[in-house]
């Protein structure tokens, strides 16, 4: 079947055959460096599989399994992962600019220096993951639940944080220039060292319930009390 996939990708559409991977079991496979762009993987059971450094661009895997996956480096950019599992799965430096990544439940999973600029992740479930240094430059974040998460260091830059759970996130020295967090819940979270100059939406409100200390920069409207 993947042979049949490179020709089609080889010939742009005109011989081989498009892998249709809907709802195959796959769980525990080594994909590594696989190419696999365009390929309809629409709930299959990925999970624990190897697609370090894989090339997964433009595929659709909606609903997908792909807990505890590794995802090394890979490359998703506008991948349709809508509603996919990846609690625990490893994307330390993945590709997912422009994904389609909503209602995704990414719980402890490993997204450190991951790109995800403009990727679409409302209402996904990043509890306790790790987004440290990550590219989250205009990201849609409406609603997404980011309790526990680490955020340090992390290009928020323009990204929209409306409704969002930061509750206990550990946001130091990130990036939220521009950012919209209006009804952001920010209780515990540590914003030590960020940068928040121009946010939207916030209020002193919200400041005071989290952390922050002489570092911290915020939008020069605010005068939150101390």
């Amino acid at each position: 079947m993947l042979e049949a996939h490179r020709v089609y990708l080889a010939e742009e559409g005109s011989g081989g055959a498009r892998a249709d991977l809907r709802s195959t079991d796959l769980a525990g496979a080594n994909l590594a460096e696989a190419d696999l762009r365009k390929a309809r993987m629409h709930r299959a059971v990925l999970s624990g599989a190897d697609l370090t450094r894989a090339n997964l661009r433009h595929a659709t895997l909606i609903g997908a399994d792909l807990r505890r996956a590794r995802l090394r480096n890979a490359e998703l950019s506008s991948v349709r992962l809508s509603g996919g599992i990846l609690a625990e799965a490893d994307l330390a430096g993945a590709r997912l600019a422009n994904a389609d990544l909503e209602f995704a439940l990414f719980m402890g999973a490993n997204l450190a220096g991951a790109r995800l600029r403009r990727a679409d992740l409302s209402g996904a479930n990043l509890d306790t993951s790790d987004l440290r240094g990550a590219d989250l430059r205009a990201a849609n974040l409406r609603g997404a639940s980011l309790r526990g998460a680490r955020l340090d260091r992390a290009d928020l830059r323009e990204a929209r944080l409306g409704g969002a759970f930061l509750i206990g996130a550990s946001i130091r020295n990130a990036d939220l220039r521009g950012a919209y967090l209006r009804i952001a819940k920010l209780d515990g979270a540590d914003l030590s060292g960020a940068d928040l100059t121009g946010a939207e939406g916030v209020t002193a409100e919200q400041i005071d319930t989290a952390r922050r200390d002489d570092r911290t920069r915020l939008p020069q409207s605010h005068a939150p009390r101390r």
